[in-house]
C-alpha cells in the first residue's frame, strides 16, 4: 500500500538551528521531500553558541563533512573539556574533560578505588588519570588514535570551538547544493487549517503564501509558530536557573590558543571565554535580580585577555523550554524549544538531538499521536536531565561572598538531582538513567571538583590492598604522562592539519 508521505518541509528561521535541520534532512529525505526554509537577512542570529560537545562529530559525519574542512570553514579549534574557576570556592579551578579517567577493573569504576585512596589522603589528582585533563592543562592536542592500540592516545574525546555564524553559512551552502529552496523575507503570520489545528502556510511580508506539511520553528526565541500560531505553553526555570542576562562580546586572541572552554563564576553569575583561530568570544551571564547590565558589561570588559573587536551586546532569555516541542504539525528546534544558558555547550547539541529525534519520528500526513507523544516524552527527558546538571553547578558550592550565591547554595532542587546528590554523599554512587546526556564520569568530574565528599567509599574497592590500588594508580597516571609528552602543542596541531586561510570572511 502507498503510504501519505509528506511532500513539503518549511523550516521558518535560519541560523545555526535552520541550517543544520535543512542540512541533515536534505541528506536524509534524498530529494524526496520538497524542503524550504524561509529567513530574512533583517533579523539577526543569536551567535554566541560557539562551544560545542563531542556528539557534534556525529552529526558533521552523517552529512560527510571532512573535520579539517570543517575546522577551516569555521575557524574552528579543538575542545577536550571545560575549565570551571571559583564555582565551588574563590580560588578553586577544575576540569570537566571529556572521555573517561582511568580504566575500568574488572569489579569496579575506576573512581571507586581512587575515593578510597583520597577518602585516606593517598590520592594524587583526580585528573592526573585523563588523558583528556592531562592534555588540556598542557596545552597539547592531537586526535585519538587507534593504531596506538590499547593506548591513552587512542582514547582521546574531541570537540570543537567553532564560529557558529560561519558553521550555519557553511551548512547553507552544503544544504543549498542538495535542493534546499531559500526564500528571503519576513514571514508576518501563520494560517491554520479550519479543520485540524494544523498550520497551513506562512504569509511573507510581501504577501505570499508558502505552504507546507510539516513546518519546523527556527525562529528563535519569540517562537513565531510554536508559540506565538499554537500558543503552546513555557515551563519557566528561573527559579533553579536564576541567570537571565548575558552581555557578549568578540575580543583579539588571547596569548595562549587553548583546547578547552573557560568559564569563570563571577558575583552574579559566570563569565566564558572561547578562543577561535580568528578571535576569541566571550561572554558573561548573569541575573538581572542581582546586577545591572551595565555592571554586568564593565565587568567582562575588564577581564577580556584580548582587545574587544566590538560593543558588547546584552542578550535576554528565560530558562526553561516549550510544553510540547512538537505541537500539531510544528516541531520547534533551537530557541525556540526553550534556553538553557551555554554552562555546558549544550545548545546546538540540543539542536542535534531534536534533528536526530525528528528523523527517528519522521511522520507521514497522518502525524501519529502516539509517536509525537513519544517525541515530546523523550525531549522533555533529556532537557530535564541537562537542566539538573546545570542546577549542581550553581548549588555545589560553599560561596557566600553575595546574595545570588547565598540563594542557589541554599535553594531546593528538583528531585531527580537530589536523589544523585544522596547517592553520591552516601558512598561515592553514580547512577546514569536511561539516555541522560551527561555521563557518569561527568558528574564525577563536578561533585569533586566543587567539593562534595561522600561519607563512605564503595566496600568492595576494600577487596585490594592500598598498595594495589596505588600501583593501579601510578600506572595509570605514568601511561598517561608518557602519552602526554608525545602529543604536539594545540597550536602547533592546528598550524598542520586544519589552519582557516588567513582572508577567510568571519561573522
Amino acid at each position: 500500500m502507498q503510504q501519505n508521505n509528506l511532500n513539503t518541509v518549511v523550516i521558518v528561521g535560519g541560523g545555526t538551528a535552520g541550517w543544520m535541520t535543512a542540512a541533515a534532512l536534505a541528506k536524509v529525505t534524498h530529494g524526496r521531500v520538497t524542503i524550504q526554509l524561509v529567513e530574512s537577512e533583517e533579523i539577526g542570529t543569536v551567535g554566541v553558541g560557539e562551544s560545542t560537545i563531542p556528539m557534534i562529530r556525529h552529526f558533521n559525519q552523517l552529512l560527510g563533512i571532512a573535520e579539517n574542512e570543517f575546522m577551516r570553514e569555521t575557524q574552528a579549534t579543538f575542545k577536550l573539556g571545560i575549565e570551571l574557576c571559583d564555582w565551588g570556592a574563590l580560588g578553586d579551578r577544575y576540569l570537566h574533560a571529556f572521555g573517561q579517567i582511568g580504566h575500568r577493573s574488572t569489579t569496579l569504576a575506576f573512581h571507586h578505588y581512587w575515593l578510597r585512596m583520597h577518602r585516606a589522603g593517598l590520592a594524587p589528582d583526580l585528573w592526573a588519570h585523563s588523558i583528556n585533563g592531562a592534555a588540556a592543562r598542557a596545552q597539547r592536542f592531537m586526535r585519538a588514535d587507534s593504531s596506538h592500540g590499547p593506548s591513552p592516545l587512542a582514547e582521546i574525546v574531541h570537540a570543537f570551538h567553532i564560529d557558529a555564524g560561519l558553521y550555519a553559512r557553511h551548512l547553507r551552502r552544503y544544504a543549498e547544493k542538495l535542493g534546499v529552496q531559500r526564500t528571503e523575507g519576513r514571514v508576518l503570520d501563520a494560517q491554520l487549517h479550519a479543520e485540524t489545528g494544523h498550520v497551513r502556510s506562512v504569509r511573507m511580508a510581501g504577501g505570499a503564501l508558502i505552504e507546507g506539511d510539516l513546518f519546523i520553528d527556527c525562529s528563535g526565541f519569540r517562537g513565531l509558530l510554536i508559540e506565538q500560531t499554537l500558543k503552546t505553553g513555557y515551563e519557566p526555570w528561573n527559579h533553579w536557573l536564576p541567570c537571565d542576562r548575558a552581555v557578549v562580546v568578540p575580543s583579539a586572541s588571547g596569548p595562549d590558543l587553548l583546547p578547552f572552554t573557560r568559564a569563570t563564576a563571577r558575583p552574579a553569575g559566570w563569565q566564558w571565554r572561547i578562543g577561535l583561530q580568528h578571535r576569541t568570544g566571550n561572554g558573561h551571564v548573569y541575573s538581572s535580580q542581582a546586577m545591572g547590565d551595565d555592571e554586568a558589561a564593565a565587568l567582562l570588559m575588564r577581564n577580556l585577555d584580548g582587545e574587544a573587536l566590538a560593543e558588547p551586546r546584552v542578550l535576554r532569555f528565560e530558562s526553561g523550554r516549550r510544553r510540547k516541542v512538537w505541537n500539531r504539525n510544528v516541531v520547534a528546534i533551537g530557541l525556540a524549544s526553550g534556553f538553557m544558558e551555554p554552562l555546558e555547550s549544550t545548545s546546538l547539541h540540543l539542536v542535534q538531538s531534536a534533528i536526530s529525534r525528528l528523523i527517528q519520528f519522521f511522520p507521514d500526513q497522518g502525524f501519529n499521536a502516539a509517536d509525537v507523544a513519544e517525541f515530546n516524552r523523550q525531549s522533555d527527558f533529556e532537557t530535564e536531565r541537562i537542566r539538573d546538571f546545570l542546577i549542581l553547578h550553581y548549588h555545589a558550592t560553599t560561596r557566600s561572598d553575595t546574595s545570588f550565591w547565598n540563594h542557589v547554595r541554599t535553594m531546593d532542587v528538583p528531585d531527580t538531582l537530589q536523589n544523585k546528590l544522596d547517592l553520591w554523599r552516601a558512598s561515592g554512587r553514580i547512577v546514569r538513567h536511561g539516555d541522560e546526556l551527561f555521563s557518569e564520569v561527568g558528574w564525577l568530574q563536578v561533585l569533586h571538583g566543587q567539593g562534595i565528599r561522600p561519607a563512605a567509599h564503595h566496600p568492595l574497592a576494600d577487596a585490594l590492598s592500598e598498595s594495589e590500588i596505588n600501583d593501579y594508580l601510578e600506572d595509570t597516571r605514568a601511561v598517561i604522562q608518557r602519552c602526554v609528552a608525545q602529543m604536539p602543542s594545540h597550536a602547533d596541531f592546528i598550524q598542520a592539519h586544519c589552519a582557516a586561510a588567513k582572508d577567510l570572511e568571519t561573522c
